[in-house]
């Protein structure tokens, strides 16, 4: 299996499971923990988090992977984080993440980031990792730059009838 759990100083960066049903329902339908992703509705009820664990269950290989932010001090799951999109071909995968606000300032994304970037160049033999980021959210931004992801284009999203203006990142692995 090559999606395992992950480790770091202060996370454990666990595989998404059936049981964390009611963790992704209270993530994905918080209003601000969404307010932000373009392309589905905030989650109204439990099969939409049956749908989610679904999409990142299925038998490897596959092109997504989430796990979940775990807070080692007291279990406590904060956010998730993951890829999507895997381009086996060129070597390359979109990344996306979320966490509580009331986790928020205190360096875990960056903490769990760093360790699912160095998973992606070393297990995965990613050669580039993408993020596509609304110009309105600032934190994302500031997190995917200091990691040193560089803008490199924009697109838009379209959601709900509305256009919303996204800036496209790059890192190189190397």
């Amino acid at each position: 299996m090559l999606f395992t759990d992950l480790d770091t100083e202060r996370l454990l960066l666990k595989n998404i499971e059936r049981s964390d049903v009611d963790f992704i329902f209270a993530q994905f339908s918080d209003e601000e923990v969404t307010r932000y992703l373009f392309d589905e509705e905030p989650l109204t009820d439990m099969n939409g988090a049956d749908e989610i664990i679904d999409f990142y269950l299925q038998a490897e290989p596959r092109l997504q992977h989430r796990w979940i932010i775990v807070r080692k001090s007291d279990g406590m799951k904060m956010g998730t984080c993951g890829f999507h999109c895997w381009d086996r071909k060129n070597a390359s995968i979109e990344v996306g993440y979320d966490l509580n606000k009331n986790f928020w300032g205190n360096g875990y994304m960056l903490e769990a980031m760093q360790e699912i970037i160095r998973f992606a160049k070393d297990k995965m033999d990613m050669k580039e990792i993408k993020a596509c980021i609304s110009v309105e959210n600032q934190k994302s931004i500031s997190l995917i730059t200091k990691l040193g992801f560089i803008e490199n284009g924009t697109m838009n999203e379209v959601f709900r009838g509305e256009k919303y203006l996204h800036n496209i990142y790059s890192l190189v692995l190397k």
